[in-house]
């Protein structure tokens, strides 16, 4: 199953998508969600946190959430959830009020 998301005039603009995840303690259990994200799917950047439980995905398009949950599930770690948006990227603009 895909995260639907709006396409602007066919191509697709860059997803955040945000996988809460139960069970990591420690930075090297961010790194073992964050390199098998790596390795299995199309991702663009993995940021995952302990303190936080989740990790954030940054990707072309939507991803495959049951793929998503398998390869994290494989780790040892469970998802409780994933959400998806249109992904912004903050830019810096002395102009900006």
């Amino acid at each position: 199953m895909d995260i639907a998301l709006p396409r602007a005039k066919g191509v697709w603009n860059v997803v955040r998508t945000v996988v809460r995840v139960d069970g990591m303690a420690c930075g090297m259990c961010e790194a073992h969600v964050s390199d098998a994200v790596r390795r299995a799917l199309p991702v663009k950047k993995v940021s995952a946190s302990h303190r936080k439980g989740e990790a954030e995905i940054l990707s072309e398009g939507p991803l495959d959430e049951r793929q998503l949950r398998e390869v994290i599930g494989a780790t040892g770690y469970a998802v409780v959830s994933v959400s998806a948006e249109p992904y912004e990227r903050k830019g810096f603009s002395l102009f900006r009020r």
